[in-house]
């Protein structure tokens, strides 16, 4: 009488709102969040700060903006590469942070990319949001690893296009109109943002040769900079 069942608790699941399941995920990856960075860098503050907020933005955007009725595994694993992200941030305030540590938290927040998009489509769940959601995820995980390769001296200031060349487009479209329209799909800018965040990942590995740094990174950043300046030709125009 009193049994449960795999479909009583997958019914039980899916009966919870997304934001619900958004923010009891968010609770949890939160405490494993603050524990690991106040062992690794002796406070919490700054990563769970930037998680917090993440999760407010992503609060809004799911409230607003979500056209389906559970969250799904996609979306939990991007949470879990904001987590990670953050993680990442509470390095830039710690001096001696660990090179191998950064590497592998971003090595493994870079892998987990694309997993969330295969388990969307395979459950139905994809949505503009859920797009959005990773893009966003992407831009923060290059930020903040460009931050801490100019900060730790592995790289110059050129580094930094590859890590604000989404945020430079963002602001530059509050006084270019144009800029905000829609793009259609294309695998160029797809691949390239690939190899955008594996350059970076790659100048953070602690046995990549010194002597590559300048070259993959201004290589990478012309790469980057001739994809958006394709879409901002193709904004403009099509404006025009």
């Amino acid at each position: 009488m009193f049994r449960s069942s795999p479909h009583l608790v997958t019914q039980t699941i899916d009966s919870r709102s997304p934001l619900a399941s958004l923010l009891s995920l968010a609770v949890v990856f939160g405490v494993i969040l603050g524990g690991a960075a106040r062992y690794a860098y002796g406070t919490a503050a700054p990563a769970l700060a930037v998680f917090g907020t993440a999760v407010i933005f992503c609060s809004y955007g799911l409230a607003h903006g979500y056209p389906h009725p559970v969250l799904g595994a996609c979306n939990g694993v991007t949470l879990a590469r904001v987590a990670m992200v953050a993680f990442l941030v509470g390095a830039l305030a710690v001096p001696d942070a660990s090179a191998w540590l950064v590497f592998g938290v971003a090595l493994v927040a870079f892998a987990l990319d694309g997993v969330d998009g295969w388990l969307a489509r395979r459950a139905g769940l994809v949505s503009d949001f859920g797009a959005r959601f990773d893009m966003e995820t992407d831009a923060g995980l290059g930020a903040v690893i460009a931050v801490w390769l100019l900060a730790s001296g592995t790289a110059g200031p050129e580094i930094l296009v590859l890590g604000f060349m989404r945020y430079a487009f963002v602001a530059a479209s509050f006084f270019a109109p144009a800029l905000r329209a829609p793009l259609p799909e294309a695998f160029r800018r797809k691949a390239i943002c690939v190899v955008q965040i594996a350059a970076l990942i790659l100048l953070t590995f602690p046995l990549t040769p010194s002597i590559i740094a300048l070259p993959l990174g201004i290589g990478a950043a012309l790469l980057l900079s001739w994809s958006f300046l394709i879409d901002i030709l193709w904004l403009t125009g099509r404006s025009g």
